[in-house]
Order: structure tokens, then sequence, then C-alpha cells
């Protein structure tokens, strides 16, 4: 690992700790999971 690669990283990490990015998609399920289809086995 080069010594470009390693300020990378250590800059993307603390920019990351001071202004975090959010992506809500990261975050949250979309549409009925798993165990949606368990309860309900009839349904499509």
């Amino acid at each position: 690992m080069t010594m470009f690669v390693q300020l990378r990283d250590t800059l993307r990490v603390v920019r990351e700790f001071i202004a975090p990015t959010y992506r809500p998609e990261r975050h949250y399920m979309r549409g009925p999971g798993p165990a949606c289809a368990q309860r309900n086995p009839g349904q499509a």
C-alpha cells in the first residue's frame, strides 16, 4: 500500500467523521420482507 493510498483513506475517514453522508436507502428496507411472506402464505 502506498503512502498516497493511506493518506487518501485517512482523509476519507476524517471527512466522514466530520461531515457524515446520510444515505437513507442504506438504512431502510423497501417492501415486505421474508417474515411477512411467512405470516401470509396465501398472498403474493
